[in-house]
């Protein structure tokens, strides 16, 4: 509050006791003190009960204001996966080509690094450069628009989970943490991969499909809904989900295997004020692992494009696999587990028997 002997801002009473009368200098200072004062009375912010209007409508802003940032937060990580997606599409492209077995172009003689030739495949460059030269640019992003619907709504579906199932004390595993919790963070996660690639497996089916029709020059699948209707009617329900558990099986090791090391990493070779957990995650083993995963991402694609009628599917790229076991261990006995893992240097595989089909 301003002091209201300092509001005064008229001529200067006459004082009634004896004495001398105020001077003008002392009144103009009287009056800019008291100006300074309401000014900087003006200028302090007000309490929130002030500041909210009647009925307790600010705790709604500042909700509201908070949804709107976690909106346009999970916005945003839905068009950043989208543009990955889309940049990285014609490297799957090539990618799944050369899983089927499609190679169009013969292979030149190179060296390794102990100078002997060999013969090498086509690396990814040359190989959408031949795409390219077949169907144009447009040709390496055969396949994209259900591949972008599957990445915005597996990024929508993660976002939901995590805030249905919060990780609440479950958030930091620090080195300090027992098995259990560090288990109870596994299987939570695992849980997490299971309910994103079952929503949005039927369209990574379509996806791929629509990639390998490049062999045999198809157009069985040109749209989203029209392979919807066309999967459901020849294959039934089931047909959305081929090649869904080997997928599954990959992605669980995998998560398995990093948490776990990353979990005895931390217990009992880092010290509790270095956070290593995503150093060890992503820098030490994910590459080791993926590698060892990656037979299933084969087998799990293969059965996805196995026996629809497209020519990539049926022989003499493969036979009609029963189930994914049996694609397993057909392509073990061709010692082809790990065919398309490498996309640069792809030495020409050498002739082995070929696996009896039931």
């Amino acid at each position: 509050m301003v002091p209201s002997h300092l509001l005064h801002i008229g001529p200067a009473p006459r004082p009634s006791h004896a004495g001398s009368a105020p001077r003008r200098g002392d009144v103009g200072a009287a009056q800019a003190q008291a100006r300074r004062a309401m000014e900087g009375a003006a200028a302090l912010p007000l309490p929130p009960a002030a500041r909210a209007p009647p009925g307790g409508g600010g705790d709604t802003g500042a909700v509201s204001a908070g949804d709107g940032r976690a909106e346009g937060g999970e916005g945003l990580f839905v068009a950043l996966g989208a543009g990955l997606a889309a940049l990285s599409h014609p490297l799957l492209y090539v990618k799944l080509l050369v899983q089927v077995g499609h190679e169009p172009l013969p292979p030149t003689v190179g060296r390794n690094v102990l100078g002997r030739k060999v013969l090498y495949l086509p690396g990814f460059f040359t190989y959408a450069r031949h795409i390219v030269e077949v169907d144009g640019k447009k040709g390496l992003f055969r396949g994209l628009t259900p591949r972008l619907i599957s990445s915005t709504l597996s990024t929508i579906t993660r976002g939901s989970v995590k805030k249905a199932f919060p990780l609440e004390d479950m958030e930091h595993v620090s080195n300090k943490d027992d098995v259990k919790t560090s288990l109870r963070k596994v299987v939570k996660e695992v849980r997490d991969v299971e309910r994103c690639q079952c929503c949005v497996s039927f369209l990574l089916v379509i996806s791929m499909r629509c990639m390998v029709q490049f062999v045999g020059r198809e157009v069985k699948y040109s749209g989203v809904f029209s392979a919807i209707g066309r999967i459901f009617k020849e294959e039934g329900i089931l047909g959305f989900f081929v090649g869904l558990v080997p997928h599954i099986l990959g992605d669980v090791i995998f998560l398995w295997c990093c948490n776990l090391l990353a979990h005895f990493i931390n217990t009992y070779a880092v010290d509790d004020n270095v956070s290593w957990r995503d150093t060890a995650n992503f820098l030490c083993f994910q590459i080791a692992v993926s590698m060892l995963t990656y037979p299933f991402l084969l087998v799990g694609d293969l059965m996805a494009v196995n026996n629809c009628g497209l020519r990539a599917g049926l022989p003499p790229y493969a036979p009609a696999f029963t189930s994914w076991i049996h694609c397993w261990r057909y392509l073990r006995a061709q010692g082809q587990l790990f065919r398309g893992s490498s996309l640069l240097f792809r030495r020409a595989p050498a002739q082995v028997a070929c696996f009896p089909i039931d």
